[in-house]
């Protein structure tokens, strides 16, 4: 059966790679992305004529679709987001554009087109027993989204479910700039040969998640999940020191930043519920790493 997705943000990290499973998973879908191109870039895109991409912001979700004249999704992921925390204290404004406005009219796009909803919430909120997630406007406005989500299902019957990613790494991840990821940034000091900057002091943890088990759970909880709580993570609590430690590498403590947490570990008990475990190890991906690009240098 033919069927229509929407994925918002699948020109960035993680929504190229769920296009791209989304593609193997559903072979007779046509598959649409709405991306502003804040961190999303064309260089992502998936080659394939089953999948259309539209420069846009989620603000104008409905509009886009009328336009267009496209067919109601049967499913809504909604990755398109303000996604980084220190950084959201600088960009407020496009914190609260991109969550707050952006999230309400994908949620009533999704209600009013009969659409299953699965929305990539923030792990922040479950650090300090739920006292994070007043840390910073990041996290805020991605908790006050889950209240949203969940009032409106009650109030007028949509249908959703709710992940949760824990500090997703892997090939594509953005590794410069001012958005980049913690294990991009390692990346990329590593093969400039730089000392790679721990922020200190260095004891906070997080769960690193790969890419490919991330994309694995929201298609398993597109199928399969219903409602709030899927947690996907490791579950392994990694100092970010001893991350950094992994690469075998000189490295230096920076500043403290504001509006970080402590600790970072998922639950993956209700994700585990439907058939999901994590594949990949942190450690032995950073070997993989290690290993390929001095296999280069030596054959160079």
């Amino acid at each position: 059966m033919s069927q229509t997705l929407l994925v918002t943000g699948g020109a960035g990290f993680v929504g190229t790679n769920l296009i791209k499973a989304l593609l193997m998973d559903f072979p007779a879908a046509a598959i649409v992305s709405i991306d502003n191109y804040f961190t999303g870039v064309p260089e992502n895109h998936v080659n394939d004529p089953r999948v259309t991409y539209v420069d846009g912001s989620t603000v104008d979700i409905a509009k886009i679709w009328a336009e267009r004249g496209l067919p109601s999704p049967e499913i809504v992921f909604h990755l398109g987001e303000y996604s980084r925390i220190v950084q959201s204290f600088d960009d407020h404004d496009l914190t609260w554009e991109f969550n707050l406005l952006g999230t309400m009219e994908v949620v009533k796009f999704a209600s009013a087109n009969g659409s299953k909803l699965i929305y990539a919430g923030s792990s922040s909120k479950f650090g300090n027993d739920g006292q994070d997630e007043n840390l910073n406007p990041y996290a805020w406005t991605k908790a006050k989204n889950i209240e949203y989500i969940k009032n409106y299902s009650t109030w007028y019957g949509l249908d959703y479910a709710i992940t949760y990613f824990y500090n997703v790494y892997g090939p594509g991840q953005i590794s410069r700039g001012r958005y980049a990821t913690v294990i991009g940034i390692f990346e990329d000091h590593y093969l400039r040969g730089e000392p790679l900057p721990v922020v200190s002091p260095g004891t906070q943890t997080r769960d690193f998640t790969h890419i490919d088990d991330i994309v694995r759970g929201i298609v398993l909880v597109a199928a399969k999940g219903t409602g709030d709580g899927y947690l996907l993570g490791t579950g392994q609590e990694w100092p970010v020191l001893e991350v950094a430690k992994l690469f075998r590498a000189e490295y230096k403590l920076m500043p403290a930043l504001r509006g970080e947490r402590v600790r970072g570990q998922a639950d993956t008990t209700k994700a585990g519920e439907l058939g999901w475990r994590p594949n990949h190890r942190l450690d032995e991906y950073i070997g993989s790493f290690i290993a390929t690009h001095r296999f280069g240098e030596l054959k160079g």
